[in-house]
């Protein structure tokens, strides 16, 4: 990983800093993860263990998502707690079709990585969809783990202001 990357990463967690209400905090994140790895879009999915559902409160160019913890790659990534990185979505067996059938939106490729809380249980996933020019790398994977990490903080306590 480059040292400009690093440095982008730690100019955005200073803008991230003074973001403590999700609504301000994810649209920002995806911005900014879909501009390190050149992708067409990004969503941010939230786990929600009670109801046994993956839900999004932002995904570009399509509305709600909610699936349950079982189902898709973005749950896989969930249950196995590691990143997922699929260049070919429709030859994967947990890729959802359905998806991209409801909103007309064609997948090329995936790169979902899991975000921890302080406790290292996964409260949420960031899936970006469609690297610009051509599959999403092993290089991809570190940056982004990397950016989860960083965001992670902000996220959790994000979900613990939006409880209260």
């Amino acid at each position: 990983m480059s040292l400009e990357i690093y440095k982008r990463i730690a100019d955005f967690g200073k803008r991230l800093s003074g973001l403590d209400r999700i609504e301000d905090a994810l649209p920002t994140i995806s911005e900014e993860a879909k501009a390190i790895v050149s992708a067409e879009r990004c969503s941010i999915f939230i786990v929600d263990l009670p109801g046994n559902m993956l839900w999004t409160k932002l995904s570009d160019g399509i509305g709600r998502i909610a699936i349950g913890l079982d189902s898709g790659i973005v749950g896989e990534t969930v249950r196995t707690k590691t990143v997922k990185l699929v260049n070919n979505p429709y030859e994967n067996a947990h890729f959802l079709p359905k998806i991209d059938e409801k909103s007309g939106f064609v997948t090329r490729n995936i790169l979902a990585v899991p975000i921890f809380n302080s406790r290292q249980d996964v409260i949420g996933v960031i899936q970006l969809l469609n690297k610009y020019n051509g599959d999403f790398t092993d290089k991809d994977e570190g940056i982004m783990s990397f950016f989860a990490n960083y965001v992670s903080g902000t996220l959790e306590l994000a979900l613990l202001m939006e409880k209260k």
